[in-house]
């Protein structure tokens, strides 16, 4: 009798000290994780992409000049498609 109480006392004391170390390392992982995430910069949407009204070229419409008749991929592009 004494024997199967101290094989099951062995098994639960391994299978209690297996979850911890399963514990502690998912925690140990979730940590690294959060450490590389707060120095890497998130990643962005796209920027839009726009067509010059005069040459075709398409530019992200944070950076397209903006014109009477619509965006242009510089000034001079939008001087000459509107006099």
């Amino acid at each position: 009798m004494f024997k199967w109480l101290l094989v099951i006392a062995v098994v639960v004391l391994g299978y209690v000290w297996w979850r911890h170390q399963r514990h502690q390392a998912m925690h140990d992982r979730a940590a690294e994780r959060a450490r590389h995430a707060a120095g890497r910069p998130t990643p962005s949407q796209p920027d839009t992409m726009v067509r010059c009204r005069h040459c075709g070229v398409h530019v992200p419409a944070a950076d397209a000049v903006r014109g009477g008749l619509g965006p242009y991929c510089c000034d001079e592009h939008r001087h000459l498609a509107e006099g």
